[in-house]
């Protein structure tokens, strides 16, 4: 049945990516907003809520290295694995006022989750400095988009079916994510695996599936800035909005596994995502094979170190 899960789970994951990414294009042509925008709020923050529900979920069955492992363990495996893979498909463009403003912000979200890590525990007031911080981020997001001028294709969907499409694809996303991370964690228990590591790594890379599919959905159909955005945002939200809504519910300690190692690899992650970025404004196939060999090490040091 675990395993029935899994293949169900990969297969609802690849349709529903596809039919996200093309009504979150449509919206934004729509809107006559710029797609990073869009992959910063709407695809961003959607394809994140597998995360949200997993971790509010194990917090309050009181498994905290689910619950932190798992937004630790997501934020690695997007910039390592999934951003990654989509530049070693093709190489994805960065807007140097866009990134500015979204990357100052996760930078600032990384160095408070580093601190909140590092203090043990994830209370209520935290949880409360993380929640306002999202709120202010996204209505300044929204508020400074950059506008595109050209009209609409007479081709485009009209905006109701572009909606539709975009929450059917967001929606059939996250079953399929929740079927594959379902099946993936019972496998994992029935083979004595550590909580921690799970979170870290099936249920981390499980929910950050749609992440992935729709990346590499996007940076396939040229789309690479609603795949960089959709990272960008996908991460700001794991830390500001996951995070914070779980302690709001639950307050939990921090296990210390995740302050001594994983944590610094997020850090590390992320300070990689902002010099790539920086660095001549694109990403390139080369720095995203380096992720993902990267990312492959980074797994492997867990697997050897249990």
């Amino acid at each position: 049945m675990s395993i029935l899960l899994v293949v169900a789970g990969f297969v609802g994951l690849l349709v529903g990516g596809e039919l996200l990414v093309r009504g979150a294009v449509a919206v934004a042509e729509r809107l006559r907003v710029s797609p990073i925008v869009i992959g910063v709020t709407l695809v961003g923050f959607g394809t994140s809520v597998p995360e949200l529900l997993t971790s509010v979920q194990a917090a309050r069955a009181g498994s905290a290295g689910i619950a932190v492992g798992n937004v630790v363990g997501s934020n690695i495996a997007n910039i390592l694995l999934i951003l990654g893979m989509a530049a070693a498909i093709r190489p994805i463009a960065v807007g140097g006022a866009a990134f500015r403003r979204d990357g100052t912000v996760l930078a600032l979200a990384t160095l408070l989750c580093l601190a909140i890590v590092l203090s043990g525990s994830l209370g209520r007031v935290s949880g409360l400095i993380l929640l306002a911080g999202l709120a202010g981020y996204v209505a300044y997001a929204i508020r400074t988009g950059a506008a595109v001028e050209t009209e609409p294709s007479p081709t485009l969907p009209r905006m109701p079916v572009a909606v539709v499409t975009f929450v059917g694809g967001l929606l059939i996303t996250l079953l399929a994510a929740r079927a594959l991370v379902t099946g993936a964690v019972s496998i994992a228990a029935d083979w004595g695996i550590s909580e921690t590591i799970i979170g870290l790594t099936i249920v981390a890379i499980g929910t950050s599936m749609p992440e992935l599919v729709t990346s590499v959905v996007a940076a396939r159909r040229g789309q690479a800035d609603l795949a960089f955005g959709n990272i960008v945002g996908s991460n700001i939200f794991n830390i500001l909005g996951i995070l914070g809504i779980t302690a709001a519910v639950s307050p939990l300690q921090v296990p210390s596994a995740i302050a001594g190692l994983d944590i610094w690899v997020m850090l590390a992650a992320t300070l990689a995502l902002v010099i790539a970025a920086i660095t001549g404004w694109r990403i390139s196939r080369g720095e995203g094979a380096v992720f993902v060999a990267a990312y492959a090490a980074y797994l492997g040091w867990l697997v050897l170190g249990t």
